[in-house]
């Protein structure tokens, strides 16, 4: 029992707060501890480079680009007036440089690890073979490297990468392991959205600072993180000098435990109205207006703003979460300031949105029949699980085993703790059916498109439907709470081969601990430019993902002569692993004002105090990992 009531307190202590009254904000006069801040507005908004690649070569009438990334630390002055803060990041930068790649076009990524831990790179919002999907225990330790192989064939998206080693991805991306990735598509330029400097990614997250300037640990609460400093693109606080005309933002929420209510304010406080015209899975099919919009960890959202009423004036962009179990702090109601100018220098791509973005969005086929229930919460084999399983459980991690090519509905719980739970699936574009318990339903931005992160807050029953295919093979799904994931809130599904298909290959994929594309040892030879050429070929002559539309019409085929077309119960719903504990219970929260916690009821709690992986702590990191098991 004393277990339960240390992290009980751990998350209420979080989650204090005053509740909120009308123009006031919770946070005022609260600090999480970093050194005042006195340069609120004054530093302009970093845009991350653009990623250049080494070479672009053609394979069988496919253009490969192959590019070189370093995990590697570096110092980066945020503080003025103190010292530099410590980071490790992709080419020594953070966030890491932002690719920006045509649809159709392969890339390969070879990341060479000169940090200080192991790491691991999840491309998220790809479909990319689980080999190199960044499975937690595929790790590339210190002075090791990895060629990381993805097709690029999803329709134009805003996604992003990121560290997803086991046991430290939190700490890992919040010290700089993260950066944009956007799939670009010639079928967008047409629309004539905002492009080149007016298309523009926000990134947000929130930190702390010592007193000598550098970053203050993440760790030692496994509950949430929440940091007093709001960044974007690495900046706290930062303005954008803008002209008076349409701008498109595309906004990554890479914080750890925090998510944000974003609007747009005039200097009399006003909010102003804005389109949101795309999310995780790319571009709507029409563009929804709104005043806000609620981001969680891992999502992303598209909005086009126009500044052409406000010449001369400046726009806040601000956050208005307030929850209960969100730590607001003295200006975490900030995020940034845009300078409007009072003259366009150019006037291209500025009309009116189209109607229409996008009008071949793939959505699931529909069905009633709930493949899976999955229980988010807290206790169980660990501090946060899915069904009571956490990641250690080799032997019963899969959780799910969809036939390849099927349609599933999953039901996603939160049935306890003090957080709210981000539930990212890999591989997968999803669609949000429904959301009961709460004190909201789907919010119409949230149903306009496919995600890939479904926010869950306490109370809330979620429902969504996946298409899992076309390939086959083994991928995690988590809460993108970044500390529960390693506290162990993490687990796996088996997208199951079907021999019917008349499709097989010499190579498995499926298995992501597949020794043929392990991380090697670094050598000077491996890196010279005949060697990388020679990777590339030898990793784009497997042809991994050319069957990837002859799967889907094998698929289609085979399937309908089954008789099932996702909307029938002639594939069978699948069993749920029961959860061996109820967790905490807590009452739904709002947007706008917090919640309050009903009494918490421990039941059959198995865990253990701040449980990490087996092998035991080494420089405060785990060093120890959990092999993969391959049940299916």
């Amino acid at each position: 029992m004393a277990f339960t009531s240390n992290i009980l307190a751990l998350g209420l202590a979080a989650a204090a707060g005053v509740a909120a009254q009308p123009g006031q904000w919770r946070g005022q006069g609260q600090s999480a501890g970093s050194p005042a801040y006195n340069y609120m507005f004054q530093n302009p908004l970093p845009i991350p480079a653009v990623a250049v690649p080494e070479f672009t070569e053609t394979f069988n009438g496919r253009s490969v680009q192959f590019y070189t990334s370093t995990v590697e630390p570096f110092t980066k002055q945020v503080y003025p007036n103190l010292g530099p803060a410590h980071m490790t990041g992709y080419n020594g930068t953070a966030p890491g440089p932002t690719y920006l790649i045509p649809r159709g076009t392969e890339t390969i990524i070879r990341y060479l690890n000169k940090g200080d831990v192991s790491a691991a790179v999840h491309l998220h919002g790809s479909y990319t073979h689980s080999v190199w999907d960044g499975w937690a225990s595929d790790e590339v330790q210190v002075g090791q490297w990895k060629d990381y192989y993805y097709p690029n064939s999803e329709t134009a998206r805003p996604i992003w990468y990121h560290d997803h080693a086991y046991g430290h991805t939190a700490s890992d991306a919040y010290y700089g392991q993260a950066g944009v990735y956007i799939i670009t598509d010639s079928a967008e330029d047409v629309l004539g959205l905002p492009s080149g400097k007016y298309d523009v990614p926000l990134t947000l997250a929130d930190k702390k600072y010592q007193s000598n300037g550098d970053l203050a640990s993440p760790n030692g609460n496994p509950i949430n993180f929440f940091g007093d400093i709001l960044e974007v693109n690495g900046q706290p606080w930062p303005y954008m000098s803008v002209e008076p005309r349409k701008y498109r933002f595309r906004l990554f929420d890479m914080s750890l435990s925090r998510m944000y209510d974003v609007y747009f304010a005039d200097n009399s406080g006003n909010w102003i109205p804005f389109q949101v015209i795309g999310s995780d899975s790319g571009l709507f099919g029409s563009p929804v207006s709104t005043s806000d919009v609620l981001i969680s960890m891992g999502e992303r959202y598209e909005v086009v703003f126009d500044f052409s009423k406000y010449a001369g004036q400046n726009i806040t962009l601000g956050n208005n979460n307030q929850q209960q179990q969100i730590q607001e702090y003295a200006n975490t109601n900030k995020l940034m300031k845009f300078v409007v100018g009072n003259s366009v220098s150019d006037n291209s791509n500025n009309g009116d949105v189209p109607s229409v973005l996008n009008g071949n969005i793939q959505w699931p086929a529909q069905r009633t029949v709930v493949d899976h229930t999955f229980n988010f919460q807290m206790g169980g084999e660990s501090t946060w699980t899915i069904n009571g399983v956490d990641f250690n459980d080799v032997n019963n991690r899969i959780l799910a085993r969809p036939p390849q090519g099927t349609v599933q509905l999953w039901e996603l719980h939160h049935t306890g703790g003090p957080a709210v739970h981000p539930v990212h699936v890999h591989l997968v574009n999803l669609q949000v059916v429904s959301r009961t318990g709460g004190s909201r339903g789907v919010l119409p931005y949230e149903a306009a498109g496919l995600k890939d992160v479904v926010l869950l807050e306490p109370g809330e029953t979620v429902r969504v439907l996946a298409y899992f295919g076309p390939e086959n093979g083994v991928y995690m799904f988590h809460c993108h709470n970044l500390i529960h994931e390693d506290h162990t809130m993490m687990d796996a599904f088996n997208v199951t081969y079907l021999q019917d298909l008349g499709y097989s290959s010499a190579i498995d994929y499926a298995d992501p601990m597949n020794k043929a594309f392990a991380a090697q040892d670094y050598s000077d030879s491996a890196f010279s430019p005949a060697a990388k050429s020679s990777a590339a070929s030898s990793l784009a002559n497997l042809g991994a993902y050319s069957s990837f539309a002859a799967l889907q019409t094998a698929e289609a085929k085979f399937y309908v002569t089954a008789g099932y077309n996702g909307d029938s119960s002639v594939v069978a719903a699948t069993t749920t692993v029961a959860p061996s504990s109820s967790g905490y219970g807590f009452a739904s929260t709002t947007v706008t004002g917090p919640s309050t916690a009903a009494t918490a009821v421990a039941t059959n709690i198995k865990g253990r105090p701040f449980p990490g992986p087996p092998g035991g702590p080494q420089n405060g990191r785990p060093t120890g990992r959990p092999g993969f098991a391959f049940r299916a």
